[in-house]
């Protein structure tokens, strides 16, 4: 590629002396290669006479243009439009020209292809030049500087961030205006979803960092870019936070042992791939830079048996690593694996039939639950009184021993109600088979469920452990007791919601109790009624535990909670867990860590307890900026897990993240992460709902969107045009708002009970950000007339991907059906005009009034339509940890309102449109 000749004025430069060639500087130095015409040798220290004219007319058009000067006329097959020559004023007085004298010969020069091939021809590349000029001097030409150029070449060599040159400290990180940037005018374009999946923005790095960075399912900032300074930061008016998936369950997770694991000796943080190597003895730390010693042993890889090569070993090439830890990492033994179920079997519980579910699968799954020989078990249900069951080896059966004093609770026989489960797995199956009957004609109404945690906890006291505790009703007897605090009138106030906090800080003291002991409470709720979770919720949130919550639950009456029900606790019985854990989360010098968000105890300002960690569980922090970070290229955080693992080792899991550090608005804006932003937000939004009020919470959110896309349009945009404008990585952002705004735990206006509230924000606190945003803004697919073209072919299996729709009505078809994946809900709503093949090949029924009522499964149909149907649904299910009911809906259905009110982008009573959501934004924009 070459410019073509403009002009006969090139020969002026050859003869530019004094001044201009005494200051030309020696710094940087690139040199220009094109893609065809003459290549200069890197040894010469001049250009071909080709790049010399090319170079020299660039200089002429800059020089008698003074800003922005766009060269159009190109000698290749397409147009080169736009290269943006960066802002000129005056050749003579130009900061972006340096000019230094001397005599250069035999100059080695860096070189760099303006236009990389990248298997199209480029259409737009934008160039910066700040110091151009060209001379010739007694036969040699001196040097062309191009200090600041924006088409960075990646680099060739492997280095750490500590090794990268100093030259590219103040450099921007955007190599082109990059998609990230485009101005999007969001009242213009209105399809903005993408066909498929959202990925996370990629922090611009060095490849070899990039290869080697923590997975963003695992650990994710909401700025891939980070500001260097607070300043900079609050101009962007974006919130800076980590969300986390500390436990996630991983296909390929490297294991070290080792007797000595190499931490850094001033902030302990562990050696990790973002680290450098000072020489094979030493290396630098990346968060608090004190140099330490490599020890003698980490001289050795275990993995290439090689010796001499530090820089080599797994701990320094995943940034994510498991270390099983030697004794000092241990305040006691590791303890075993302990199981207590707590169960409600009052006239209530009995009803639901949820007994017999449970009961079932503890006999199908007893020798599942994780743990080694030494695991133990144990039982305890309640109605208005505590019943204790002596499992002990060597009785005929088990022996059922009954507290009545609920005052002062005490353990009848402290010995024998925790058992070996290998030992007396003949005594636990014969309770499991007996316990649904014992209480089958009970008329016991009372519910003391505070008595029956007391109970637990101290009987897990010595050990710690998991209470698995399973409640039907509120709580009305004994210590914890609750009365109802609801007014089913006001569930549809478009005014602030009460009663968001707990009643009674019992649950709450309790839990904190139990964390000191390594005990965690998991809830799991099977009510049809009004049962205060927000009070109910604190014994799982501050003891590292989960909640569980399935409304309007009956055997009979509800079958498809049942299954979800069935499938959860299959899923939560099996699963991996983690005993007496903490968490550590490490950042640079100069940030730091101020709020948390999740189920866990603050026992520091950095450190979590979990008594328990299991591998759906999710964590946000946010951060800010103490110091500046002026004189820094890049920051790490690391996340680093203790915990014991069920067959009883103490194992560390390391997750470090490396990012940039950037100086400009738009930088940071270019590495904004929308989703991340979104559930951090989601977080700090209920937590408003709680400690303020529910509209503080709405009007905080709504005012973020604001915030953000004004600062971008004042401080970022250099030329303003009318409309609503974003950069193109924000153009979701007010759609993700919208979408909280009408999400169950923020909606106003619309029937929502308290519990059904509570719980989504409990949802929103806890999950990981996958999970998250599914139930903020849902997925829908058009399914009637699913292909095979794009599908995705998993363990011999074909799954079909149909696009992502709008969540809008106006996209439905009378005549097609729509799958909307809502996270813990799937609906299948069937256009009353459906292409009658869809309805006898995947539903299996003649014609739309035969379409069942209350349909909840596919049939199994040898056809390929119902293959393809059930393969894309099993696909989504799979992508989660828990079971997402399927319901399918007509326009009859009393679930259609359900459907309809996830049509986030349609105006509903209580709530604006999109649309409308926009104007109102750029009113306020634009104030």
């Amino acid at each position: 590629m070459c410019w073509t000749k403009r002009s006969n004025l090139t020969s002026q430069l050859t003869g530019l002396k004094g001044s201009a060639a005494n200051a030309l500087m020696p710094d940087t130095i690139v040199h220009l290669q094109r893609s065809s015409g003459v290549h200069a040798s890197m040894g010469q220290g001049c250009f071909g006479k080709g790049v010399l004219h090319s170079i020299r007319q660039v200089v002429i058009m800059l020089w008698l243009n003074d800003v922005y000067t766009k060269i159009y006329s190109v000698r290749c097959k397409t147009s080169l439009e736009g290269l943006r020559i960066g802002c000129l004023s005056r050749f003579n007085d130009l900061p972006l020209f340096a000019m230094h004298g001397g005599k250069y010969r035999n100059t080695r020069c860096c070189s760099l292809s303006l236009f990389r091939s990248m298997g199209r021809v480029l259409t737009e590349i934008l160039i910066w030049f700040k110091w151009l000029l060209l001379t010739r001097r007694q036969g040699s030409l001196v040097r062309c500087c191009f200090i600041h150029c924006a088409v960075l070449f990646p680099a060739q060599t492997s280095a750490g961030p500590a090794q990268l040159s100093p030259s590219l400290a103040g450099l921007s990180l955007q190599s082109q205006t990059p998609e990230a940037l485009r101005v999007v005018n969001l009242l213009q374009e209105r399809n903005l979803l993408p066909p498929g999946p959202i990925s996370p923005p990629t922090p611009c790095l060095p490849q070899d960092l990039q290869k080697i960075n923590c997975h963003p399912e695992v650990f994710r900032s909401t700025l891939t870019s980070i500001p260097q300074t607070q300043s900079l930061l609050n101009k962007a008016k974006l919130p800076l936070g980590l969300l986390l998936h500390p436990f996630k369950d991983l296909t390929q997770l490297p294991v070290v042992t080792s007797s000595t694991i190499v931490r850094c000796r001033s902030c302990r943080t562990y050696i990790n791939p973002f680290v450098s190597f000072l020489d094979q003895r030493r290396w630098k730390c990346n968060l608090c830079y004190r140099v330490n010693d490599v020890p003698e042993e980490f001289m050795y890889n275990p993995v290439s048996r090689s010796y001499g090569e530090p820089h080599k070993r797994p701990e320094v090439q995943n940034a994510t690593i498991e270390f099983i830890a030697p004794s000092e990492y241990m305040l006691r033994p590791p303890q075993p694996a302990v199981y207590l179920f707590v169960l409600d079997v009052s006239h209530n519980a009995v009803e639901t039939g949820y007994l017999d579910v449970v009961c079932q699968s503890l006999l199908e799954n007893i020798n599942s639950l994780p743990g080694d020989s030494r695991t133990k078990i144990g039982f305890i249900t309640f109605d208005s009184t505590i019943h204790f069951y002596n499992l002990q080896e060597g009785l005929s059966q088990p022996q059922m021993l009954i507290v009545s004093d609920i005052e002062d609770i005490f353990l009848p026989t402290p010995d024998s109600l925790l058992v070996n489960l290998d030992e007396c797995t003949e005594m636990v199956q014969d309770l499991l088979k007996s316990l649904p009957h014992m209480f089958g004609k009970t008329m016991e109404t009372q519910s003391a469920l505070g008595p029956a945690l007391q109970a637990a906890f101290k009987l897990l006291s010595p050990t710690g452990g998991r209470v698995s505790v399973f409640q039907t009703q509120l709580p009305n007897l004994g210590v914890g007791s609750l009365k109802s605090r609801e007014d089913p009138n006001q569930r549809a106030s478009a005014k602030d919601i009460q009663h968001l906090s707990p009643a009674t800080d019992f649950y709450k003291k309790l839990a904190l109790d139990c964390s000191g002991q390594q005990v965690a409470v998991d809830l799991f709720l099977l009510s049809s009624q009004y049962c205060d979770l927000a009070s109910l919720g604190c014994i799982s949130r501050y003891s590292a535990g989960s909640v569980y919550y399935y409304p309007s639950y009956h055997q009979q009456h509800n079958p498809a909670q049942v299954e979800c029900f069935q499938k959860d606790l299959k899923r939560y019985l099996t699963r991996k867990i983690g005993f007496e854990a903490v968490m550590r989360i490490r950042c640079t010098k100069g940030l730091s860590i101020h709020t948390f968000h999740g189920n866990f105890f603050v026992r520091s300002t950095d450190l979590l307890s979990l008594p328990n960690v299991n591998p759906d569980a999710g964590f946000a922090v946010q951060m800010s900026i103490e110091e500046n970070l002026v004189d820094m290229q890049v920051v790490s955080f690391q996340a680093a897990l203790l915990y014991t693992s069920s067959k009883g080792e103490r194992r560390i899991r390391v997750h470090t993240l490396c990012l940039p550090v950037v100086n400009s608005l738009s930088d940071i804006f270019a590495g904004a992460d929308v989703q991340a932003i979104t559930g951090l937000l989601a977080s700090m939004a209920v937590d408003r709902s709680v400690t303020a009020s529910l509209s503080d919470a709405r009007d905080a959110m709504t005012n973020a969107s604001i915030d953000s896309l004004t600062s971008y349009r004042t401080s970022v945009l250099t030329i303003q045009q009318p409309g609503l404008l974003a950069p193109a990585c924000l153009r979701l952002f007010p759609l993700y708002i919208l979408a909280l705004l009408k999400q169950k735990a923020f909606r106003t206006g619309t029937s929502t009970k308290l519990d059904d509230r509570v719980f989504a924000m409990c949802q929103l606190k806890y999950q990981p950000l996958a999970y998250v945003m599914l139930m903020i803004h849902p997925a829908l697919y058009r399914v009637d007339d699913l292909t095979d073209e794009g599908a995705l072919n998993i363990s011999e299996r074909t799954i079909p991907q149909p696009r992502v729709q709008q969540l809008s009505v106006e996209k439905l078809s009378r005549e097609g059906a729509f799958l909307m994946d809502a996270g813990s809900v799937i609906y299948l709503w069937i256009g009353r005009n459906c292409n009658p093949n869809f309805l006898t090949q995947v539903l299996g029924v003649p014609s739309y009034p035969a379409v069942p009522q209350n349909m909840t499964m596919l049939p199994e149909l040898d056809t390929a339509e119902s293959q393809r149907t059930r393969a894309f649904i099993g696909w989504l299910r799979e992508q989660r940890p828990f079971f997402p009911i399927l319901h399918v809906v007509r326009d009859e259905s009393p679930l259609k309102a359900s459907f309809m009110q996830n049509m986030i982008e349609d105006r509903t009573e209580s709530a604006l449109s999109y649309y409308e959501f926009l104007l109102h934004i750029q009113q306020q924009v634009s104030k």
